[in-house]
């Protein structure tokens, strides 16, 4: 049903003409209380801005908050209409939790193909195999099975020299490289550099434990190792195998260079192997830790292949930090559950994480192709780039396209798309970070459709 237009300008100018935020909090505000209704078609940005009086941007910048907040979809054909809510949530969680119709983010993998029979049956054979001591408060550097198990595994998938010794079970990488940054700063870092573009979380958890995030630009051969060493800093972070977004490998020369260099200043490279199994056209280079352990601290964890529920991960750490690092565990969370890492030292050592692996590859492989080959039949001027392994690409747009103007049309159309600007503190190029794990090859093409659809930036709202 459309909205009355005469009562839709009653809620929204009251008072007289009104601008910017106050369309989108009268918006808000009568969509909570009830008096739009769910299902109620609003007009288009052009229609809504003329018969208010404002620009049309302003009505477009509204629409796309509600969208993104959960209280409006935007239907392709079908127009802008007042989504059904919950009023029984507060409204800070609808803001934070945005519905998509069709949901491109990264780093999170097919949870649906989560082999759940295996890691029940893991969890079984662990718990029934487990000592009555093993249900004590766990060994803060992690339960010694599975970090047996993970020695075995790292150095036989990624070439990792470590002994079981030598590594820290985590909750999840995030809170390995928060065990890091709290240690660097407690032995006189203040500043550490990140790749440019990065993963902007990473920016945010560096700052949440009193580092300054220093970012050092990427090229196609990985991190300037020059422009590393213009800055003071003593540590840095990089994504060597898959560079996180752009999707290139750190270039053999820039390796033994980034070595050189953390020998040279006395420092760390903390090495962020967040998705290296998932490879299809190339194949695995061995992770950076192996060429100098003494230097690099490596971080992994199983969010990228089971899933981040289980905040399972580890950190495999030189010699120089390990104590300290074991202690600063025990005094802040007195280590990580334990049942969960027995299972998961189960599947390690029957080969079902290989065979979940093995069975996952295909599954992305087939996606990222379905993928590829719509945006060749569809957008032959849109240009995928960091095809070869991981669980996104990042699409590179034409010049001129605007593409934060574009991933937030996209929203407003219930596509959530990253714009590539936003990694990054310099303007690369205008693209799109696409994560293609978790949407089937029919939803992969549909996503396509909605990218066609605004080629061009098509106005919004003039569905």
């Amino acid at each position: 049903m459309a909205a009355n237009w005469t009562t839709l300008r009653e809620l929204l100018l009251p008072d007289g003409p009104r601008r910017g935020r106050a369309i989108e909090s009268a918006l808000r505000e009568a969509i909570r209380d009830g008096r739009l209704s769910p299902g109620t078609r609003l007009p288009s940005s052009r229609d809504l801005a003329g018969q208010l009086g404002v620009a049309r941007g302003t009505v477009t910048a509204a629409y796309t908050q509600l969208v993104a907040e959960g209280y409006l979809l935007a239907k392709h054909g079908s127009g802008t209409v007042v989504a059904t809510i919950s009023h029984d949530e507060p409204s800070t969680q609808l803001e934070k939790t945005p519905t998509w119709r069709l949901d491109l983010r990264t780093g999170v993998p097919a949870l649906s193909a989560f082999p759940r029979a295996e890691w029940m049956a893991a969890n079984r054979s662990a718990l029934a195999s487990l000592p009555d001591e093993g249900l004590d408060y766990p060994d803060p550097a992690g339960f010694a099975p599975l970090r047996a198990e993970l020695a075995s595994y790292l150095g036989r998938v990624r070439a990792v020299s470590a002994t079981p010794e030598q590594i820290v079970i985590t909750n999840g990488s995030a809170d390995g490289l928060r065990l890091v940054c709290e240690q660097l700063r407690l032995t006189g870092h203040r500043r550490i550099a990140v790749e440019d573009p990065c993963h902007p979380g990473e920016r945010e958890l560096v700052a949440a434990h009193g580092l300054e995030a220093v970012p050092v630009p990427v090229d196609e051969h990985g991190l300037s190792v020059s422009e590393l060493a213009k800055t003071d800093c003593r540590a840095v972070m990089v994504t060597a195998a898959h560079q996180f977004p752009l999707g290139m490998v750190l270039h053999p020369k820039r390796r033994r260079a980034l070595l050189a260099w953390a020998r040279d200043v006395d420092g760390y490279i903390i090495e962020d192997d967040y998705d290296a199994e998932h490879r299809y056209d190339r194949p695995a280079l061995g992770a950076m830790q192996a060429l100098d352990p003494s230097r690099v601290v490596y971080e992994g964890s199983v969010s990228k292949v089971l899933a981040p529920a289980l905040r399972l991960g580890w950190s495999v750490i030189p010699d120089r930090l390990r104590s300290a690092i074991i202690d600063r565990k025990r005094v802040s969370d007195m280590g990580c559950a334990t049942l969960p890492q027995a299972a998961f030292a189960v599947m390690l050592r029957s080969g079902g994480y290989d065979r979940h692996l093995r069975r996952t590859r295909t599954l992305y492989r087939r996606r990222r192709d379905a993928l590829l080959d719509a945006l060749a039949h569809k957008l032959p001027d849109w240009r995928p780039i960091g095809i070869a392994a991981g669980l996104h690409l990042v699409i590179r747009l034409p010049d001129g396209i605007d593409d934060r103007l574009l991933s937030q049309a996209l929203a407003a159309r219930g596509v959530n798309a990253p714009a590539l600007a936003d990694y990054s503190t310099r303007p690369i190029f205008p693209g799109l970070v696409v994560g293609y794990a978790t949407l089937t090859p029919d939803r992969l093409r549909a996503a396509v459709m909605e990218f066609a659809a605004l080629d061009g930036l098509a106005p919004l709202g003039e569905a």
